[in-house]
């Protein structure tokens, strides 16, 4: 039962960012949880009804910068772990929807400072040894961004629930926002461990109860994930935790008359072939699934003739190689005027040419490797092909080695055709091509960037020339969800700029914002009349004083 009153949460801001400075504490704490976890080898259960649960097969979770060091034997989870965690979803979902929404934002809240406090540092270095991250790219990750994820829904929670409609006299008109029937498919990536705890616990924060299938790659963090949510006091069975092969854990999940929801961020492939099986059979289900996706990108920098080089530069070394690469929004490629590109190719030379790569325990290192062998291999076709094509040159990096870890450096390709294939297809690593256009052919070349790849989530246009910049507004509406003027396509940040793209980059349900929760609800139009009639009879339907009836024409 609800508590009487009108409750009010902490008004949330966005974690501040911690530098890892030299001599700071937060850098020492780091250190040494670092290398207590190098240390160590788990073993790590699946999370169903609130107990470990050990399945008797495995796979190994191991650092990509070092990938014959074993951080981990990680339980693997089929398809008689997925109805476990289904049948635990169900016996779970009365108790945690009908839980006062105050409640269950506490769960979350505390979550938040768990994480801002005694968990940080494990969690971001869970995120730096098995997602070979720098250390600012796993704080920027696992430690800041899911903290907001966790305070901000609640506000936006809060938003949704106080969308009510207006009430005439003598009726009160009210929305209920019920979780959905059913258990909601959260699938995650092995990129952002902010992503994995938002998939799982924004439909959870709406009174949903989960099944969280995260990437194998990203195994550690999900489990040090799941004792967060656990030590915070989410109840057993809300938020269920399978590892498995993708098909496996996948097909078993969307064959479940019991599914409500698809949470996903990964492939575009992946994510077509799930709608696919969910339309296919859309009639055995309960209820039409909810399916919100954030897929791939083709992310691109364009700089028009007024853009400053440095500015620009700058943008395509940290939006293109932060974190190797390996993000939905990184940029991949990149339009460059004529004027400006002897320039801007002499700054990116040097300066990717000073990037440190390697383990990512070395706080000076830029950047670390690539997720795994498959990874790996993609990057190496890439550049191999730029090299064997007529017309295409690396401009720098260029380089690979797998001997110790997945090594690729960072390489910037420039072609003189704009339909290269790695103009347009997703690398997912740490290579960006550029085409150099003619400085005097702005508008067609605007058209081009609109047009080169099927995806649309980040892009970002350089320029000192307002109209242009007002005209690269206009031209290219629909080529992102996420637009940027004068800054990289990368970093967005909750509360400030909602993220998710179209075309064949997803939903665009927006993570970090209210449109994204507002998915994970079935309103319900509450009316009650005060007084009710107790004639049928209308004011129409009474005789005129003569006693006859209105005239009739």
């Amino acid at each position: 039962m609800s508590a009487p009153g009108i409750f009010r949460p902490p008004t949330p801001a966005n974690e501040p960012v911690r530098g890892y400075a030299p001599g700071s504490s937060e850098r020492e704490q780091l250190r040494v949880r670092l290398a207590q976890m190098e240390g160590e080898r788990l073993s790590i259960p699946l999370v169903i009804g609130g107990k470990d649960v050990e399945s008797g097969a495995s796979f190994e979770a191991v650092m990509p910068h070092r990938k014959n060091h074993v951080l981990a034997e990680v339980a693997k989870g089929d398809a008689t772990h997925v109805q476990q965690a289904i049948d635990a979803a169900r016996d779970a979902h009365a108790g945690w929807a009908m839980l006062p929404w105050e409640e269950r934002a506490a769960v979350f809240l505390r979550a938040a400072e768990l994480l801002a406090g005694p968990w940080r540092s494990t969690i971001v270095a869970a995120t730096m040894l098995n997602q070979s991250k720098t250390v600012h790219q796993a704080e920027i990750d696992a430690a800041c961004e899911l903290i907001d994820f966790w305070r901000f829904n609640v506000e936006f929670m809060i938003r949704i629930y106080e969308e009510q409609p207006r009430s005439s006299p003598g009726v009160w008109n009210r929305m209920e926002y019920r979780p959905l029937e059913g258990f909601v498919f959260a699938v995650s990536p092995f990129n952002f461990t902010a992503i994995g705890g938002n998939l799982s616990g924004s439909p959870a924060l709406m009174g949903n109860t989960v099944v969280w299938k995260p990437a194998s790659t990203a195994a550690l963090a999900a489990h040090y994930v799941m004792r967060v949510f656990k030590e915070a006091g989410l109840p057993a069975g809300v938020i269920n935790l399978v590892y498995g092969s993708g098909a496996e854990i996948g097909d078993a999940a969307l064959a479940s008359p019991e599914l409500a929801g698809i949470h996903f961020t990964g492939s575009t492939p992946v994510f077509q072939s799930m709608w696919k099986t969910v339309g296919d059979t859309i009639a055995s289900y309960r209820n039409y699934p909810r399916i919100v996706g954030e897929t791939g990108g083709k992310d691109f920098i364009l700089a028009h003739p007024s853009a400053d080089v440095a500015e620009v530069a700058t943008a395509i070394v940290r939006g293109s190689f932060e974190y190797q690469g390996q993000k939905c929004s990184a940029s991949s490629r990149i339009y460059a005027p004529s004027n400006l590109w002897p320039e801007l190719r002499e700054r990116l030379a040097d300066q990717v040419s000073s990037l440190k790569m390697g383990d990512v325990g070395d706080f000076s290192n830029f950047m670390g490797a690539v997720i795994d062998k498959g990874a790996f291999a993609t990057q190496k076709e890439a550049i191999d092909e730029a090299r064997a094509t007529k017309g295409a040159e690396i401009v720098a990096g260029g380089g690979y080695d797998d001997d110790e870890g997945y090594f690729v450096e960072p390489t910037v390709i420039a072609t003189e055709d704009p339909q290269f294939r790695t103009m347009r297809e997703e690398l997912f690593g740490p290579v960006v091509t550029a085409f150099v256009y003619d400085e005097k052919r702005w508008s067609e070349t605007l058209e081009l960037v609109d047009e080169t790849a099927p995806y649309a989530l980040t892009g970002a246009v350089f320029a000192d020339d307002r109209a242009a910049i007002e005209q690269a507004h206009r031209a290219l509406r629909y080529a992102a969800g996420n637009f940027y003027v004068n800054d990289k396509p990368t970093g967005a940040v909750v509360g400030q700029q909602p993220f998710g793209g179209a075309r064949a980059s997803g939903t665009n349900d927006k993570a970090g914002s209210l449109w994204n929760l507002i998915r994970w609800v079935s309103p319900r139009t509450i009316k009650e009349t005060f007084v009710p009639p107790t004639s049928y009879g209308y004011p129409s339907m009474d005789p005129d004083a003569d006693g006859g009836q209105p005239d009739r024409p």
